[in-house]
């Protein structure tokens, strides 16, 4: 962020995608941790900005910077920049599916 190109002065948050159920718009939670301002004590602060996803390519737990932007609706001012980390899928192998249902249908029904 330091290194910008001239005359990109556009602001920059980094943030955790929480939904991706709207066409082409994803909602992005940023996370901050600020001192309160009368007890010094840390707190984290987290805001949601709706951003703009033309090809829909973020996915819930992706963790994504968002550029600000001009405005796209009533609450998109964001554009997703870029997917800084993916978000760890858990798959379920079809094998032990297929051991889980023989062992359920297997079972006698209780009387």
């Amino acid at each position: 962020m330091a290194e910008q190109t001239q005359g990109s002065r556009k602001n920059e948050k980094v943030g955790q995608v929480v939904s991706t159920k709207m066409a082409k718009t994803i909602v992005v939670e940023v996370t901050r941790r600020v001192a309160h301002p009368l007890y010094r004590r840390i707190v984290t602060k987290r805001k949601k900005f709706y951003a703009h996803d033309e090809k829909s390519e973020a996915r819930p737990g992706d963790v994504v910077r968002i550029v600000e932007c001009r405005p796209l609706s009533r609450l998109k001012r964001w554009r997703l920049g870029e997917i800084v980390r993916r978000a760890v899928q858990v798959g379920v192998e079809p094998e032990s599916l297929d051991a889980l249902r023989a062992g359920t249908a297997s079972k006698p029904a209780k009387s």
